[in-house]
């Protein structure tokens, strides 16, 4: 075992275990007054629920030993049966236990983020089956086809370093269905919602570049020099997209503003996120540069064009930058700095663009399906969403019972 690079993965997991509390106050600050409880349980339980499925299901569907094109077909490591923490599973000499835990998290911050999009307006009891049930027909077997050994890779030579398709695109996606299925907010056409607590958003974002860092860094697998390469383009490109936010929000609106910046800064994560360890670090600049404008006006595309209510913009930011992170990887591979064997980014000669975009797109096509057959199972036993007058006085009192702030009593 190495045992650099273990203490390294377990300092990693522990890092984008931050992400999905940073999440909670993310969405809790950007939501409304009398929903914050709301979005931030709607992260919170998912350490509880996805923790469980993990270790029962997720792990032998994604990486288990039996293997197969979509997901690995066997039980041979349900409940990790079978593993113990002597046993190694990368190259690396990474503990089986530890790579499964560093994974873990990613499967906890992934669901989590489809919240943002179903804010204000989706019932507990209809999301917490979701999202159980959504994780095992689109997580665990996208992260078989994509880091597990599936057909993604292997087969088509599509790369994901750290969840562009995975993490960002399937939440970014299945959260523009859900909202599609649950109609608009109560008034959306009518009234500009606030950002009701800038604060929060602020820590929220800080948590998630902290735990970011090692989101990207530790898909390395190691403690190597693809790891610090990863870490650096992670930075410059989230560094890149604030500053280009900022930007655009002194142009457009007169005066930069610190929502913006948060949420430019995001855009910069998710973007790089695919191509972290394998693009200069110029290509990240570029990433962080362009993938600002993008999100931006597809947020607008969504929002004031198509009037589709994706309340917090999960696919407006992931989706979307998810999208362009994994184009711009298919563009700036350079093999030389991974050293993996796929193919060559477009702009170094190679064919690996085409091969992004049949990824995203089939990543996109089992997305829908897999959020479709979900959410029509839990139909089956509830109505998604809360009733006209449960929506007005607010999910932290109706679905929890739970006032954020005592003494307020308002409907904002």
């Amino acid at each position: 075992m190495d045992y650099a690079s273990n203490t390294f993965l377990i300092i990693c997991a522990a890092m984008v275990f931050i992400m999905t509390p940073g999440l909670a106050f993310f969405y809790g600050g950007l939501g409304r007054r009398k929903n914050v409880v709301n979005n931030m349980f709607n992260s919170m339980f998912i350490l509880g629920v996805g923790m469980i499925l993990w270790w029962a299901f997720g792990w032998n569907f994604a990486f288990g030993a039996d293997g197969g094109p979509v997901i690995s077909a066997g039980f041979t490591n349900l409940f990790h049966n079978g593993i113990t923490g002597s046993d190694t599973f990368t190259e690396g000499g990474v503990s089986t236990f530890t790579f499964s835990a560093f994974q873990m998290m990613f499967a906890l911050i992934t669901p989590a983020i489809i919240t943002g999009s179903v804010a204000g307006r989706m019932k507990v009891n209809a999301l917490i089956p979701f999202i159980a049930i959504w994780s095992l027909l689109v997580y665990y077997p996208l992260a078989h086809m994509v880091w597990g050994g599936g057909f993604l890779a292997s087969g088509l030579g599509s790369i994901d370093f750290a969840g562009g398709n995975v993490v960002h695109i399937a939440s970014g996606t299945t959260g523009l269905v859900l909202a599609i299925l649950l109609g608009k907010r109560v008034g959306y056409e009518k009234q500009e919602y606030r950002v009701h607590n800038i604060p929060f958003v602020v820590i929220g974002a800080g948590l998630l570049w902290f735990g970011w860092d090692a989101f990207n860094a530790g898909s390395a697998g190691a403690a190597d020099g693809l790891a610090a390469h990863a870490l650096m383009t992670t930075n410059l490109s989230a560094a890149t997209a604030l500053v280009s936010w900022m930007i655009i929000d002194m142009i457009i609106n007169k005066k930069p503003t610190v929502v913006g910046a948060c949420t430019g800064l995001v855009a910069g994560l998710v973007g790089i996120t695919p191509a972290a360890g394998f693009v200069p670090l110029w290509a990240a600049f570029l990433i962080g540069l362009l993938v600002s404008p993008v999100c931006y006006f597809g947020i607008k595309l969504i929002k004031k064009v198509l009037k589709i209510d994706d309340a917090l913009d999960a696919f407006g930011c992931h989706g979307i930058g998810g999208i362009f992170g994994g184009l711009m990887t298919g563009l700036f591979h350079d093999g030389s700095i991974d050293g993996w064997g796929a193919a060559n980014g477009l702009f170094f000669g190679g064919d690996l663009l085409w091969r992004q975009a049949v990824a995203i797109l089939i990543t996109i096509v089992v997305v829908v399906v897999g959020t479709l057959i979900s959410s029509g199972i839990v139909r089956m036993f509830t109505k998604l969403r809360v009733d006209k007058k449960d929506e007005l006085i607010g999910l932290d009192i109706t679905q929890h019972g739970e006032h954020a702030y005592p003494a307020f009593h308002g409907l904002d």
